[in-house]
């Protein structure tokens, strides 16, 4: 029998997150980013005049990818300590190099450094993703800039918008969200080698009081590991704010993500737009019929969670006790790696539903029309102004036939026969063919259509000029 049908899964494992998010979280790339730490370390070291050769080097570089885990977790059962097991474990494959791994460092080095990689990189992924929802969603508004639907306040009807321009709302946000993320990892810093107590202590120790050689060591690291420097202080950690900073970003996405769905669904709901629906897909057990916008819900579902899931690093941040405390630990590594899982997996979502929208032109023209005589009244109203006619006692006759339109509708169940109550009475002096004249939609939309070439020129464009290399397919479990 299989034996994981006998144990928890995460969701984000076995259906949500992408293999690639999930291999950034992964142990293996945890471990190998210590190991690289490790050797970024020795080469500064010796670099800076300490007692390593290049024999000791070129073995750990010979095994930095190929991790001895029965040995390391053989020896974490005897000492329970992660990191001086992989230190064991690192010097059994490298012998020549035992007595210098790790030399003049805490576990943070390795620890706290690698979480600070991982939520780059992870960040990293989730921008190309977000870039492709945006990629979807300006070739769906440049097609549908100028087609009328009716826009809601309150989600009661107001004036018309057109569906590209809708979509542009979804972009700005998603946009805002980009730009934090990147501003975020432009600022992010590598936590150095500060020592138990953020002092440096242990290195003023092993370069005789050298400080200049300890700057220097530490821009030797940040440059090997790709950051432009480290903090420039520290207790043992690196600020937990930093955890805080990134997960109110993927909130952000979130919230970004959570308004589209929401919208979407509601617009399945009228019939004008649908998420992609495969041909053999089910959309329910009972009602062979339905087609449910089960995508769009699972993002609202996903949303939710990481929404919420923010506020756990916020309180984490606020509890750490002078230059650190241990309590941050259980729930960082639950609450951050599940955060971008779940962006991840939203928007693996966004990315499958942008790409293929369903649009019904007829239902929404129709759904247009049924308003369109209503929003049409101040037009006809200063025709008829034009003609002779008195505004005051127009505007009054303009109320009374709309209540009575809107009756017919409500209450009769009939058809919106604003148009004809005006058109026979005599105080307006307009044709039938002057008052459907007024009921073109494109004479309501405003400047949607220009709006929305100058979003996706000035706004979209650098974005997507900036990951021009990015193309992506959804990546969908179920």
């Amino acid at each position: 029998m299989d034996r994981t049908k006998e144990t928890y899964l995460s969701p984000f494992s076995t259906r949500y997150s992408s293999k690639e998010m999930q291999e950034v979280f992964s142990e293996q790339f945890k471990f190998r980013t210590w190991r690289r730490l490790w050797i970024a370390l020795a080469k500064a070291e010796r670099a800076l005049g300490l007692d390593i050769t290049e024999e000791q080097i070129a073995q750990m570089e010979a095994h930095r990818d190929d991790i001895n885990y029965e040995v390391a977790e053989a020896r974490e059962k005897i000492v329970r300590h992660d990191v001086m097991s992989h230190v064991y474990a690192y010097g059994k494959q490298c012998p020549a190099a035992e007595p210098i791994i790790h030399l003049g460092a805490t576990s943070c080095y390795v620890g706290d450094n690698t979480d600070v990689i991982i939520m780059r990189e992870a960040s990293r992924i989730i921008l190309k993703k977000a870039a492709q929802v945006l990629k979807n969603l300006a070739d769906f508004a440049a097609e549908y800039k100028g087609l009328p639907c009716m826009a809601y306040t309150h989600l009661q009807p107001a004036q018309l918008t057109t569906v590209g321009k809708r979509a542009t709302l979804w972009m700005y946000e998603l946009s805002q969200d980009i730009k934090e993320l990147e501003h975020r990892l432009d600022e992010l810093l590598l936590l150095g080698s500060k020592g138990t107590t953020g002092t440096q202590a242990s290195f003023m120790e092993l370069f005789e009081g050298d400080e200049a050689k300890i700057k220097k060591m530490e821009e030797m690291i940040a440059a090997a590991m790709g950051f432009s420097g480290v903090v420039p202080v520290s207790g043992q950690t690196y600020s937990r704010k930093v955890d805080a900073y990134f997960l109110a970003v993927l909130s952000g996405f979130a919230q970004s993500a959570y308004k589209f769905s929401n919208d979407m669904r509601i617009l399945q709901s009228f019939e004008e737009m649908e998420e992609p629906f495969e041909k053999n897909q089910i959309g329910s057990s009972a009602m062979p019929y339905k087609r449910n916008p089960m995508r769009s819900e699972r993002m609202s579902a996903l949303a939710r969670y990481v929404i919420v899931d923010a506020l756990n690093p916020a309180l984490t941040a606020g509890t750490q006790w002078f230059e650190r405390t241990l309590d941050d630990s259980a729930n960082k590594r639950i609450s951050v790696a599940e955060a971008f899982l779940a962006v991840d997996a939203i928007l693996n979502i966004y990315i499958n539903v942008t790409g293929g929208i369903v649009v019904y032109d007829k239902v929404i023209h129709r759904r247009v029309m049924e308003k369109l005589p209503f929003m049409a009244t101040e037009n006809i109203l200063m025709q008829s102004v034009k003609k002779g006619g008195n505004r005051q006692e127009l505007h009054e006759r303009l109320r009374t036939h709309s209540h009575a339109a809107a009756a017919k509708v409500k209450l009769e169940g009939g058809q919106n026969d604003l148009i004809d109550r005006i058109a026979a009475d005599p105080a307006f002096a307009l044709t039938e063919a002057e008052l459907h004249a007024e009921l073109d939609p494109k004479r309501y939309i405003g400047r949607c259509e220009s709006q929305v070439d100058e979003f996706l020129n000035e706004v979209i464009a650098p974005i997507l000029e900036r990951w021009h290399d990015t193309e992506i397919q959804a990546e969908l479990n179920v």
